[in-house]
């Protein structure tokens, strides 16, 4: 007689079961409510799972099934503007079956199965095909065209195929192998998705901030990580990236966020306009909602499910800007899953594996030739916020976030209870991308862009420096050289690294504005030193009219910078003709 598995032991999130004959990371329903979970380990007959769901009611003795295969996503077109949870469950599909509260066991199909596509094929019977070809195209939203692959692992000679209207159940052709292709596959979320080749990081990836794209750029296919206390920002600069950013495709994943956090991202993404389309711009984005008091296994997995769809718009040649915020909740989930299983534990409590874990997560990013024949290039750019409690940058999470990823968007408390906001610290942050992309901004900015940079990050070390004698005696002490050099340092600062996520001009600042202020900037600090040479007060220098205008250009309309921006520097060599002669 068959012995059927049963549930051993539950430990919050983690059942135990006996007599599961499975495989690791199988996916299984566990009891009679046929909650979902994954095999994490494997002990003789003992099988321990993590459950995505809440566990509480469940009994030793009801049973557990195995599905026998891993977990996995589909993909396919219907996920632009789609919400999913961390397990790929459509959250308003559930709320229109089961209302606001999801009961447990509760699931729907990832893609809306009834939908009809018009497809064009635009491959034809006879051809060869290995995975990454593309079939043909659905037009998803107006201006995204999905792009239908063969999937990773399969390949053959097309039997039968053809257009029309078809949804995700219904075959749209053949392989000689009698296997069916669809609109849509199954990819499971721990595995990449292959790739032809990767590429070097040599284009940036354009978000509109200033501080960001001058100072600490980021390559398309790069890796970033913004850590910082509460209440400095993290959230509002992963919303202005995903608003913003160069990206075609945008995946938004809320890991262990705040409730009213992640309520504010979903009533106001699909209010928003896109820049570059005039349409929703949640026509190219995909949110994964997964807040705080959800199952902690579902947040575990919820990075991993928008890493998987990040990757399957990479492959049809798509730029996609992932956001994950924040990672330090996953981590949290990590430990609270390692410590339930009775794992040695690592610094803090955190498993040993934590650093792997992360390695994995942020080396799926990357900028490459897809799959197949015909040449696509698409790029995954991961960015992972990092909320270190109380600020600390030495905890776990933070130091082996900042070995694996190549820009460091250091925030800072202080800066941001002065309102300096994006409260970024220009002296702690980095990108290592930066010489990797000095050509490209030569080539498509300007020839003395690098320069302009190197010139201001000088006059901000310099003003660092200066405050502990500031501090002590006050800026009057000082020599009237080191006192303009505080007046350009303020200048750069309130004119150029500030900037107002609220403000209808400001919240978005193309990169030939940015180097244009900062060129004004760099103008006015030559024409001050020179005029100081010439026996010009410091007093007379700060408050010429032509500065204060400097400071206020990031507010002027891309359509009317130009123009303005010729008139104040005018006016500014005037008035240096003035105070110097």
């Amino acid at each position: 007689m068959e012995v059927k598995a049963k549930i051993f032991r539950i430990s919050g999130p983690v059942v135990v079961a006996e007599g599961l004959n499975a495989r690791m990371y199988d996916l299984v329903t566990v009891g009679k409510e046929k909650l979902m979970g994954e095999v994490i380990q494997i002990n003789r007959d003992k099988t321990v799972i993590q459950v995505y769901e809440e566990t509480t009611g469940l009994c030793p003795g009801e049973p557990v099934e195995n599905t026998g295969a891993p977990l996995s996503i589909q993909l396919g077109p219907g996920l632009l503007s789609q919400i999913y949870d961390g397990v790929q469950r459509p959250l308003p599909e559930l709320q229109r079956l089961k209302g606001d509260f999801i009961a447990r066991g509760a699931t729907a199909p990832a893609l809306d199965e009834e939908k009809k596509w018009e497809f064009r094929a635009t491959v034809k019977e006879g051809a060869n095909v290995s995975g990454g070809d593309v079939l043909g195209t659905v037009q998803e939203t107006k201006f995204i065209t999905h792009k239908i692959l063969v999937p990773p692992n399969k390949s053959g000679k097309i039997k039968k195929i053809e257009s029309g209207k078809f949804n995700c159940k219904e075959p749209i052709g053949s392989l000689d192998s009698g296997e069916k292709l669809f609109l849509s596959h199954k990819w499971p979320v721990r595995t990449p998705r292959p790739v032809k080749e990767k590429l070097l990081p040599q284009i940036p990836l354009i978000t509109g901030q200033r501080i960001l794209d001058t100072l600490f750029p980021i390559a398309k296919g790069g890796t970033a990580a913004i850590p910082g206390p509460f209440g400095s920002g993290k959230t509002v600069i992963q919303q202005q990236l995903a608003k913003w950013s160069d990206a075609e495709i945008v995946v938004y994943i809320g890991c262990g966020e705040r409730g009213n956090e992640m309520t504010e991202v979903l009533t106001e993404f699909p209010e928003l306009k896109d820049v570059k389309t005039g349409a929703p711009l949640m026509q190219r984005t995909v949110l994964i909602a997964n807040t705080s008091n959800m199952p902690v296994a579902a947040r575990e997995a919820s990075v991993y499910t928008g890493m998987t769809i990040a990757e399957y718009f990479r492959d049809q040649g798509y730029g996609v800007s992932l956001m994950a915020d924040s990672t330090s909740r996953w981590g949290e989930a990590m430990r609270e899953i390692s410590s339930r299983l009775e794992e040695m534990p690592g610094e803090e409590g955190y498993p040993a594996y934590l650093a792997a874990r992360l390695a994995e997560f942020y080396e799926r990013a990357g900028r490459a030739v897809c799959l197949g024949g015909e040449k696509r290039i698409g790029s995954v750019t991961a960015i992972g916020a990092v909320s270190p409690p109380g600020g600390d940058f030495s905890e776990p999470i933070t130091q082996n976030t900042l070995k694996i990823t190549k820009v460091f968007w250091a925030l800072d408390a202080k800066l941001a209870q002065r309102r300096h906001f994006p409260s970024i610290n220009w002296l702690d942050s980095y990108s290592l991308y930066t010489k990797g992309l000095s050509a490209w901004y030569v080539e498509n900015i300007a020839p003395d862009f690098n320069e302009v940079r190197a010139t201001a990050m000088k006059i901000l070390q310099q003003e660092s420096s200066l405050q502990e004698i500031v501090q002590l005696v006050g800026s009057d002490a000082l020599p009237e050289k080191e006192q303009l050099t505080l007046e350009i340092a303020r200048l750069i600062r309130e004119g150029f690294l500030q900037q107002n996520a609220y403000h209808e001009v400001d919240s978005y600042c193309s990169i030939k504005k940015q180097y244009s202020i900062l060129k004004a900037i760099i103008k006015y600090a030559d024409f001050a030193q020179r005029a100081l040479e010439e026996g010009a007060s410091v007093s007379a220098i700060a408050s010429l009219g032509s500065k204060a205008k400097i400071a206020k250009m990031a507010f002027v309309a891309e359509e009317n910078f130009a123009s303005e921006l010729k008139k104040v520097e005018n006016e500014m060599e005037s008035e240096f003709k003035n105070i110097s002669g």
